[in-house]
């Protein structure tokens, strides 16, 4: 309903922002294939709006999508992650709690409680310190500026 107001109206940044909500909601009801047409709608018209910070939440709900190509996959044992695992894996390497990732990308603490522990698993460190380090260590072998 919002969405036929916009094309009402036009607005072109307005009409972006409610694509972005809309491809939010969708994503977190488990429905990631609709969302990801609402989130690169919204991704185009916030690049052509220049609205770079909007721009970079809708590229960052994309790759929660699973969006092929929404960053550039990282190389060495980081690139056995999923796209929300890696982003998770950096922000606890930089010292963010559970609730702080959380709260960064939108998501429970107990969603980056699980996918933390997957991320222990697929890497084979058994703390934070040591997540944190084997980060480092690769992010110095191939810088990723896409954080």
């Amino acid at each position: 309903m919002a969405l036929a107001r916009h094309e009402l109206s036009g607005g072109d940044f307005e009409h972006a922002r409610t694509q972005l909500l809309h491809g939010k909601w969708l994503r977190r009801r488990r429905r990631p294939g609709e969302a990801r047409g609402r989130l690169r709608d919204a991704l185009v018209s916030f690049e052509r709006c220049g609205a770079r910070a909007w721009a970079e939440q809708a590229r960052a709900e994309l790759r929660a999508t699973g969006e092929a190509g929404a960053a550039e996959p990282p190389e060495g044992p980081l690139s056995s992650l999923t796209p929300q695992q890696l982003r998770i894996a950096r922000r606890v390497a930089e010292g963010a709690t559970n609730r702080e990732v959380a709260r960064h990308l939108s998501v429970s603490p107990r969603t980056v409680d699980h996918h933390l522990r997957n991320v222990f698993a697929l890497l084979g460190v058994r703390s934070r310190v040591e997540l944190s380090r084997l980060v480092a260590r690769c992010e110095q072998l191939s810088p990723h500026d896409g954080r």
